[in-house]
């Protein structure tokens, strides 16, 4: 019965792009893998894995010189790392960071058919890859899950110990829960992320858009609340479900969470307790910053590359706001100042004038008594 149920809610769950957005062919000289249309990278290897549950699934691994954090991407329920190829890259660069992406059994090139246990294995054979072929260290590794990839993110998470940390893309509490407000857990639902994010014992970091139509942004915030590591959030005020890449404060967030979390634990509480008193306020310039001309842009603009140029050209427009607006604050004290010094210049020519005037009285009485 639980697997009918399971396979019914995988309907809802689920929708790979078809056709996949990508192929894999070998390359005859040397026999490696290739995603057709893409170019080949160097730093870029194409890989296919197998899983416990007997199927084969497409991967891409893309490194960064010097790297020491590795980032396993688990993407949302309608996209494929073709589409997903050129944030890949992004990210890898941007962050300075080792990153792999992996298409779900059924989505892509990979096999099998969707459903959450297939899930499950598809993100352990990722990271048994990363283990056993790249040398990668539990303790180097920061689990990425977006929306429905929040399922598998936490599945493994509960089971890594010295895992380094977890982002959370526009989560889900549970696949029930996006469709119905339920308040219990029930045997049927599928992800059931409520009951496992409090069992996650390294730093999370939630990033959820205030204007999201597909997961309600207060699914993301009640993950946040029963976190064990809370990292602060990201709120995107405007941000929908697909475009919260485009905003600026999603990259500088995100690099500031890594920088965080390569820290020693010792370093990373320390430091948390001396910036808790400064970073709060930034929440509001986040949320002062979000709205954007459009929120039902999705998977073409991920291909743009001018982010950092976005991101530069939003910082100057806040800092020229933030000078603008110490100058008013500047002008209106010196105003201020400027009408009490004209008051008071005016009380004492008042005070002159009287001071005359006795004067004059004073001496017209001594005129009179002289005479």
């Amino acid at each position: 019965m639980g697997g009918v149920t399971s396979s019914m809610a995988a309907k809802f769950a689920f929708f790979p792009p078809n056709p996949p957005s990508y192929k894999l062919i070998t390359d005859d000289a040397t026999g490696l893998f290739l995603m057709d249309p893409f170019p080949h990278r160097e730093n870029v290897d194409v890989l296919r894995l197998p899983t416990r549950r007997g199927n084969e699934i497409a991967a891409v691994y893309v490194r960064y010189p010097m790297a020491t954090t590795t980032v396993l991407y688990s993407h949302g329920n309608a996209a494929d790392i073709g589409q997903m190829y050129d944030l890949f890259i992004e990210l890898s660069i941007h962050l300075r960071v080792n990153l792999m992406g992996y298409d779900y059994s059924g989505y892509g090139q990979s096999s099998g058919k969707p459903s959450e246990h297939n899930t499950y294995a598809d993100i352990e054979a990722a990271y048994k890859f990363l283990e056993e072929n790249y040398g990668t260290k539990q303790e180097d590794i920061i689990l990425y899950g977006q929306s429905v990839g929040s399922g598998p993110t936490l599945d493994l998470a509960i089971h890594l110990p010295r895992l380094r940390a977890v982002v959370l893309h526009s989560p889900i509490l549970s696949g029930l829960r996006v469709m119905y407000p339920v308040k219990r857990t029930y045997w049927f639902d599928i992800y059931k992320n409520i009951d496992k994010i409090p069992l996650v014992r390294c730093p999370v970091l939630v990033i959820h858009g205030t204007a999201d139509e597909v997961v309600d942004c207060s699914h993301g915030r009640q993950l946040w609340e029963l976190c064990q590591e809370k990292y602060e959030p990201l709120w995107l005020k405007g941000g929908n479900h697909c475009d919260l890449e485009l905003f600026p404060e999603y990259l500088r967030h995100l690099k500031k969470f890594i920088t965080s979390v390569e820290k020693s634990p010792s370093q990373r509480s320390s430091s948390r307790r001396s910036t808790d008193r400064i970073e709060r306020p930034r929440r509001s310039t986040d949320c002062f910053e979000a709205p954007r001309k459009s929120t039902d842009r999705r998977e073409r603009p991920r291909k743009s590359t001018d982010r950092p140029e976005k991101l530069r050209l939003h910082e100057y427009k806040f800092n020229n706001m933030d000078k603008l607006e110490k100058f008013r604050t500047s002008f209106d004290q010196m105003e201020k100042s400027r009408r009490s010094v004209d008051y008071h210049e005016k009380s004492r020519k008042s005070i002159d004038q009287q001071l005359e005037r006795a004067r004059k009285s004073v001496d017209w009485l001594d005129r009179i008594r002289v005479g």
